[in-house]
């Protein structure tokens, strides 16, 4: 191991004129003094080093094609080391552009092992390093469209920490996290729902709630990209289950159930997002069986949650398909499952399904209304005629569209 970083920081020594006045072997003594050395020496070589622009040969070495990932994962593990040594050098990491070094390197990185050690680093970088803690939350955010899953996973992991340690959002992160649900990574999605979860404690909380209602019906610009293919080519029939927006979708009925469970209060708040006629309508994509399979479950939770959301989803199935979908309703199939319904459905009722003109929010509207009507024979209310009426002319016109 220390062979190697000898090795490394000797071939760096050709371009770094400020490291030629140290001895071709001090590298190694350093590299050894900073890893397993006493106090004493630990702080000797640790000065020396940063003093010949140790750090900034660590992070080039990262960068260098013809170094073998040995290398530069002993390179991460000395600057773990550097960072542990104290807040002064974590701010110095920081000053060098060590933050978008590291997380392009683990961006890149082939290798899980080396990708975790880069993990390892980030997480020390934010906490007690208060001067550039926005700096690594930013870098992690920036690391969450890269085309890595290992390193999705970790910065999504890592990002729930330093969320907590930073305490404001940045506007970025709503959507750069609802993009990583298209993956077709589990343990990914996993880490962007549970991300999700910490993030509805915070001022993003009605944007994210109003994204993820929005992933349940793909935009026509994204679902007519594949139509040309499929006309040329049968056997792209079998790609579609694999469509971003599809894996996007299921992920985003999913997730609207996890927090509807956690959190009644969410679960109004996504009434009023016309998430029922969402669910409904994810429930009739017979592309995806996964989006029909997660929306009917999520679906199922609020019918149980809501009796005004039992009445409209009932009347807009109708009794048979109703039957079919919820194995709780008098009469029902004593096999019924929500979660199976994709596989029980034919054609006709999928359709009505997708094209369903559930509109919960202007249910629940009226029954407000009605109640504040009642409350202003006590001097209370506050209700203008007007702005009702607008409001619910836009709300039929965006239904229809």
């Amino acid at each position: 191991m220390l062979f190697d970083l000898h090795r490394l920081a000797t071939s760096t020594i050709l371009y770094q004129p400020q490291l030629r006045r140290l001895e071709v072997e001090n590298p190694y003594k350093m590299a050894k003094g900073v890893l397993a050395g006493p106090s004493s020496a630990h702080n000797h070589y640790l000065i020396e080093f940063l003093e010949v622009g140790g750090v900034l040969t660590l992070l080039e070495i990262l960068a260098l094609e013809n170094i073998k990932e040995e290398g530069k994962k002993e390179s991460i593990r000395l600057l773990q080391v550097i960072a542990n040594s104290g807040r002064k050098y974590k701010e110095l990491i920081c000053e060098s552009y060590g933050v978008r070094s590291i997380a392009e390197f683990l961006a890149k990185s082939k290798s899980e092992e080396t990708q975790e050690e880069v993990q390892v680093l980030l997480d020390s970088l934010v906490h007690g390093n208060p001067k550039y803690q926005n700096q690594v939350y930013k870098g992690l955010i920036a690391l969450l469209p890269c085309a890595s899953p290992k390193a999705q996973q970790l910065s999504l992991q890592t990002l729930r920490t330093a969320q907590s340690i930073v305490g404001t959002t940045h506007p970025s992160i709503v959507d750069n996290v609802l993009k990583v649900l298209s993956t077709m990574h589990l343990e990914v999605q996993y880490e962007a729902i549970e991300l999700i979860k910490d993030l509805v404690n915070y001022d993003v909380c009605p944007a994210l709630l109003k994204g993820l209602v929005a992933l349940l019906i793909p935009s026509f610009k994204e679902t007519s990209k594949l139509q040309p293919k499929i006309l040329n080519d049968s056997s792209v029939l079998q790609l579609t289950a694999h469509l971003p927006v599809f894996l996007q979708q299921a992920a985003a009925a999913k997730a609207i159930g996890i927090l509807a469970h956690r959190n009644t209060s969410l679960a109004e708040e996504m009434l009023h997002l016309r998430v029922v006629h969402s669910l409904l309508a994810a429930m009739g994509n017979t592309d995806h069986s996964n989006s029909q399979r997660q929306a009917s479950l999520t679906l199922k939770y609020f019918v149980q949650l809501f009796p005004v959301v039992e009445e409209h989803v009932r009347k807009s199935m109708g009794e048979e398909l109703y039957k079919l979908f919820f194995p709780g309703s008098p009469c029902s199939c004593p096999q019924s499952n929500a979660g199976d319904l994709y596989m029980k459905i034919d054609s006709i009722q999928a359709d009505i399904l997708a094209a369903n003109k559930v509109n919960v929010t202007k249910a629940l509207y009226l029954s407000d209304l009605s109640q504040s009507n009642v409350s202003f024979y006590f001097g209370h209310g506050n209700q203008d005629p007007v702005a009702y009426n607008t409001h619910f002319q836009k709300e039929d016109v965006e239904g229809k569209e």
